[in-house]
């Protein structure tokens, strides 16, 4: 078994045994050492955004002082919802070693594999409706971004 995997999956079964998160356990590793860990607290903070995956992202950035963690990996025990593989996405993280499948995840109840399939059907098509409002006055703070000598792009 693979350390980091192990430390994961010792986050995800903290989550059950303490009845509050779904099974789900998160690590962030750089240059082999675990600088992130995160389980599900959903339910005990209230928090839709508070996966496994998110946490451990979030104590990552926190531990190294910074957003891009393209020099780390992450270990989750399962295949990551569509916002979790977004907040890998945007900390640049090159890899992701994943458990359990999105469809292993869907049979207990966790049915992210209906996002993944929302999110394939052209927008008009998606179960959330994407309307468009106020577009030029919502431009405007991007001009004022564009426009910025001192912006840190991420």
């Amino acid at each position: 078994m693979n350390e980091f995997m192990q430390a994961a999956i010792e986050e995800a079964e903290h989550a059950v045994a303490t009845a509050r998160g779904g099974p789900f356990g998160a690590v962030v590793v750089h240059e082999g050492h675990i600088v992130g860990r995160g389980h599900n607290t959903v339910v005990d903070t209230r928090d839709p955004t508070a996966h496994a995956e998110v946490n451990a992202i979030r104590e990552a950035s926190r531990v190294l002082d910074r957003f891009d963690l393209s020099d780390c990996e992450l270990y989750t025990t399962c295949e990551p919802c569509p916002m979790c593989y977004a907040a890998a996405y945007w900390a640049r993280i090159p890899r992701i070693y994943r458990g359990a499948t999105k469809e292993d995840a869907a049979g207990i109840g966790f049915d992210d594999k209906a996002m993944y399939d929302d999110l394939a059907r052209p927008t008009e098509d998606r179960e959330i409706q994407l309307v468009e409002l106020d577009r030029e006055a919502c431009l405007e703070p991007f001009r004022f971004w564009e426009s910025k000598p001192d912006r840190v792009p991420y």
